[in-house]
């Protein structure tokens, strides 16, 4: 079992080495023919590749931050991501 972080946002990095969970390999663009079943990866990732790892077998969490307007295009900082509320939340998607 492998669990990836998906991102290429240093602010990102920097919040999920300050929580309490093990990262075994840091990407920026995630290869989905790389997951294996039992793999986590956590990360923002299309919706579409999202319903990819989950159909592995792995799971997968969104990494869920509550950006206001102003913020949309702008590199958020570890900081503006704990002021937002950012957190991880577990999700199965399929396509239907």
């Amino acid at each position: 079992m492998t669990t990836w972080f998906i991102s290429r946002h240093p602010g990102a990095i920097e919040w999920i080495k300050k929580q309490n969970i093990h990262i075994d390999r840091f990407v920026q663009h995630l290869d989905v023919d790389l997951i294996q079943k039992d793999d986590i990866v956590i990360g923002t990732l299309p919706v579409h590749m999202a319903a990819e790892v989950c159909e592995k077998g792995a799971k997968f969490y969104f990494l869920s931050i509550n950006m206001n307007f102003e913020q949309r295009g702008k590199e958020l900082t570890v900081e503006d991501l704990i002021a937002q509320g950012c957190r991880i939340v577990p999700y199965y998607v399929e396509q239907l």
